[in-house]
C-alpha cells in the first residue's frame, strides 16, 4: 500500500507529503518548500528511504528546500509541467518578495506531462496536468489508495488563486470538473494547505466548483 504523513512547512503552512511503498520503504517527498530538518525527522520517524522528490508547481513555499534537499542527498526531481519553468526561473525573485532565505535553484530532472506515472517502490502514480493556479501545476494520483496531492488546485471548500502571473480561472475550474473530480467521490487528496477532504464533499458543497455552483 501507499502510505502518507503530512510535514507542514514554511511559514505558509505548506502541506509536504512524504508518500512511501510499505513494502520497499522507498519514499518521495511531494513540495518541499523549506524546514529541512522537520521534513529529515518525519523520514527518519517512519523508518523510509527516500528515492525522490516530486514537485506539484513552482511557488517558493512548495520548492523552496527542494535545490538543498536533492543536493544533499543526491535525489532526482520530477516535476512539474515544463511550462512551470517560468516560476522555477524566479525563484530567488520569489525568495526576495516572500521573505525566504538564500534558496537554491530548482532544475528537474524530468519535466512531467499529463498521463506521466512514478513510481515510488511498488506504487504507482498518475501525473495530472491541471494548469489555472499556474501554467505547469501537476496532481500525483494513485487509484490503487485512492488519493491524490493536488498541490494548490483545490482545498477544503475552496480552490487555489490565480491572480498571479499566467493564472487562469477558467482553466482552474475546468481541470478540478473534468479531470479531477470524474476520479470519484471517495477520492481523498491532500491539499497543498489546510485539511484533507475528498472530491464528493467537493463537488456537493464547494461554493467554487460545486455541481450547484
Amino acid at each position: 500500500m501507499l502510505r502518507y504523513a503530512i510535514i507542514p512547512v514554511t511559514p505558509f503552512a505548506q502541506n509536504c507529503s512524504l508518500l512511501w511503498c510499505d513494502e520497499t520503504l522507498q519514499a518521495a517527498v511531494v513540495d518541499p518548500g523549506g524546514d529541512l530538518p522537520r521534513i529529515e525527522a518525519a523520514i527518519a520517524k517512519h523508518g523510509v528511504k527516500l528515492t525522490q522528490i516530486l514537485l506539484t508547481h513552482g511557488h517558493i513555499d512548495h520548492v523552496g528546500g527542494c535545490g538543498d534537499l536533492a543536493q544533499k542527498y543526491a535525489l532526482p526531481i520530477e516535476g512539474p509541467q515544463r511550462e512551470e519553468a517560468f516560476w522555477l526561473d524566479a525563484l530567488s525573485e520569489q525568495g526576495r518578495m516572500f521573505g525566504f532565505p538564500a534558496v537554491s535553484a530548482v532544475v528537474p530532472t524530468r519535466w512531467l506531462d499529463d498521463g506521466d506515472t512514478i513510481h515510488i517502490g511498488n506504487q504507482t502514480l498518475s501525473v495530472i496536468h491541471c494548469p489555472g493556479h499556474t501554467p505547469g501545476h501537476v496532481v500525483f494520483y494513485s487509484a490503487a489508495a485512492k488519493l491524490a496531492i493536488v498541490g494548490d488546485v483545490l482545498f477544503a471548500g475552496s480552490i487555489g488563486r490565480t491572480d498571479f502571473p499566467r493564472g487562469d480561472h477558467a482553466s482552474l475550474i475546468h481541470a478540478i470538473r473534468n479531470k479531477l473530480f470524474p476520479l470519484g467521490d471517495d477520492i481523498d487528496f491532500i491539499p497543498g494547505h489546510g485539511p484533507m477532504s475528498d472530491f464528493g464533499t467537493e463537488r456537493r458543497s464547494n461554493p467554487y466548483v460545486a455541481d450547484s455552483a
